[in-house]
Order: structure tokens, then sequence, then C-alpha cells
């Protein structure tokens, strides 16, 4: 098949990619049809990256909302957050199932009160503690409205409950949910047809098995794997059922630079821009505020879409 093409941007000097101190970039959807329509695929390129779990970093813990902030800092950027159950039922923000990674605890996150959890203090990317503390996922959802869009990695929690958690904070227009297989896509398809999702396309097989299911391709962004895909031309099949893709970088080539193979971003720049011309239109990341800026800080935001963002 045709490789997808996306016009490479020229080179832009690292000043442009400074925190900003007048605020963050935010977007906002304003309706569930609002998200649907931002990730409607137009053939213009989205300037958006999708920090993995919010995007750690020195001094910021992953899952964590002073992180989320430091992130829109610095670009424009959707939030990946990891869900999971307190012994008590109350659903905070954890990657791991258990605590010692990511705070100063011990043991299964289960297995803890939310009383007991918010006494933890977060660890950085470096596993240094940080005056942090554990955020909820409905700390997240109140956060999040008209500032960005979170996406819900479902984890080990029933994706009814949260869906049930996006429906009570009225999050339809700002947070999707991963579904991974054809039975959660049709489930979560029935529970609320508004909430979009994000759903695993790695393949033509896949990209078949989900097309059988007769949820809308508008529902839906396709996440076409964590290394390009083998198949060049499955993205451009994808937009022409006039959706967006994503695909992650968080296992490969962010890998260099956070093991300090590189600490030059330049160095990287081709590779990244290789996913976009695959027609990959969204990276997932773990370091959105490096790649956000490399990428998009020159692209102005196209008119198609230039209402849902802000800076």
């Amino acid at each position: 098949g045709l490789l997808c093409t996306v016009a490479l941007l020229p080179f832009v000097p690292a000043a442009i990619a400074q925190p900003k101190s007048d605020g963050l970039y935010t977007i906002d959807a304003r309706t569930p049809e609002g998200l649907r329509e931002l990730f409607a695929f137009d053939g213009d390129p989205l300037p958006l990256v999708s920090a993995h779990r919010g995007g750690a970093a020195k001094g910021f813990p992953e899952n964590c909302i002073a992180t989320f902030e430091y992130t829109l800092r610095h670009c424009w950027a959707m939030l990946e957050i990891d869900p999971r159950y307190t012994k008590d039922h109350v659903l905070v923000l954890n990657h791991d199932p258990t605590l010692e990674r990511t705070t100063s605890g011990t043991g299964r996150v289960t297995d803890h009160t939310l009383e007991e959890l918010k006494q933890l203090r977060l660890k950085d990317l470096d596993g240094n503690l940080t005056a942090r503390r554990m955020t909820t996922l409905d700390e997240a959802l109140e956060w999040a409205r008209g500032k960005t869009i979170l996406v819900l990695d479902k984890k080990d929690v029933p994706v009814e409950d949260l869906f049930r958690k996006i429906e009570e904070h009225h999050a339809e227009a700002y947070a999707m949910v991963m579904a991974y297989s054809v039975a959660d896509i049709l489930q979560c398809h029935a529970l609320n047809q508004s909430i979009m999702m994000e759903i695993m396309v790695g393949n033509r097989i896949l990209l078949e098995a989900f097309d059988k299911t007769g949820v809308p391709w508008r529902n839906v962004i396709a996440f076409v794997g964590h290394t390009p895909p083998q198949d060049s031309g499955l993205c451009e099949r994808i937009h022409a059922k006039g959706t967006r893709c994503m695909a992650g970088s968080s296992r490969n080539i962010d890998r260099r630079f956070l093991e300090g193979q590189t600490t030059d971003m330049d160095v990287l720049e081709p590779e990244y821009r290789a996913l976009l011309a695959m027609g990959v239109d969204v990276i997932e990341t773990d370091i959105p505020r490096q790649v956000g800026p490399l990428l998009y800080a020159g692209q102005p935001v196209p008119p198609s879409k230039a209402n849902y963002f802000r800076k």
C-alpha cells in the first residue's frame, strides 16, 4: 500500500519549547459530539501528543495532577491514566497493582484504604520521594474539565465502573476508555454511545474485526501499536474510515532519551517524524514535554480544529 504522507515541518529552535508562564495549553471539545469531531480524520495534522501516565519527570510523579499541569504548560496533550480500586472501593490512579515503585508504601493498592493511601508520598521518575499524594479518579475527572482529554486504561477495573464514573462527572466530552477486545468494545458501546474509546488496531485482521462490530468509527481512536505498524497501508485504511491513528514511542524511541543514550532530541526527531510520515496522528509518549514541542511547536492548529485548542 502507499505510505500515508505528512508534510514534514522545518526544525523549530529549542527556545520555542520553553515552559509557558501564562497558563496551560488546553483542549476543550465541550460536547461528546465535539470530541468525536476533534478526532475525525480530515487530512489535517493534529498538534497533539498523548502523555503516557501523564508524563512523569524529575520531581513530578506519574498519574499525578501536578504532573498533568506541568505537561500542559509545554504542549497540547491527552493524558493516559491508570485507575485502580482501593480496599474501600475508591478509584485511585496508580499504574502498578503494587505500591513500591510509585509511592513510599508497600503491598497492593487494593489492600489499603483511601485514607491510608493518601498518607503516602509519590515517587518521581528517578524513584525520589516528592510531597505529592495519590490522586483519585474523581479528582482527576474534576480537574480535567475544559483542560484536556483523559484516556482511562482500565487495568483490573470493570469497564462499566469507568463508564459510571465518566457519567457521574458528566465527562463524556473529555474522557475516553481503552477497550482491548471486541467484547469490551461491544459492552462499552451498549453502555453509553456518547463515550469514546481507544481501541487496539495493530493489523488488518483487528481492523476488520472492529469493522464487523457495527460500532461507528467516529466513536474511536485507533491505537496501531507500540512499534511502527508492519503494514504500511494500515493508517491509510483507518483514515479512510474517518478516524485518527495513535502509536506509542514509550517502549522504544523514548527509552533512548530516558536512559541517557542521547540528550539531544534532534538526534531522535527523524524517528518520531517517521511515525507521522506513516500516518500516525498522535504519538503516545513518556516524554510529552520534549516530543510535543519538537514535533508541533511550529505547526498551526488546523482551522477545522481551531475552536478546540487554546493556549
